[in-house]
């Protein structure tokens, strides 16, 4: 069984993804190295220097990924910065600067994620996967982590964190970047 690194400190991400790779005979195994996240406007530059700085202190196949909240009427807000906006105001606080923004068209978001696949001495490869929605009017639901108790996705009227692991990999955009990867596996 081939063996592929996810670099990330996420366990919410790790059961994604392990739930994905499943049939596929590839052992997901979490590393927590911490990498540097630049200040750019585009997820892909933030993966790829991301997965290049990784890439220097070790050697082995793995995958990193970058993922962000883009609201249309916070003009792409938190965008690149979703993960520090989570950690500093939470849904609580998206949901607050969203008061103002009543119906469904006001609140379109989208959630954007791109996967860096790296083997030893190879260039990245970016992955990327997106899925449209809105932003609900409160939080809602359990399951998933970050955003998913305000996020409703298109022909749905449930937020992420009321879905299963399963089921919401249908949706997000974090299931179809993973789908081109497990693609890319699949053409190996």
């Amino acid at each position: 069984m081939k063996t592929l690194y996810f670099i990330t400190s996420n366990k919410g991400k790790v059961v994604e993804v392990k739930n994905k790779f499943s049939n596929l005979g590839i052992n997901i195994v979490q590393k927590n190295l911490g990498y540097p996240e630049i200040q750019a406007a585009e997820l892909e530059k933030v993966a790829f220097f991301g997965a290049e700085h990784v890439q220097k202190k070790f050697n082995h196949l793995f995958i990193l990924e970058d993922a962000g909240l883009f609201i249309s009427a916070l003009n792409g807000f938190p965008g690149v910065y979703s993960s520090y906006v989570f950690h500093t105001i939470g849904c609580k606080g998206i949901l607050r600067l969203m008061s103002d923004f009543g119906d469904d068209n006001s609140r379109r978001a989208v959630f954007r994620s791109v996967f860096a696949y790296v083997e030893p001495d190879k260039k990245p490869l970016l992955f990327q996967g997106e899925c449209y929605g809105r932003i609900a009017l409160e939080e809602r639901g359990g399951h998933g982590f970050g955003y998913d108790p305000i996020f409703i996705p298109d022909g749905e009227t449930r937020t992420f964190a009321e879905m299963g692991t399963s089921e919401k990999n249908k949706f997000s955009h974090r299931g179809k970047s993973l789908e081109k990867l497990i693609d890319f596996f699949k053409k190996q």
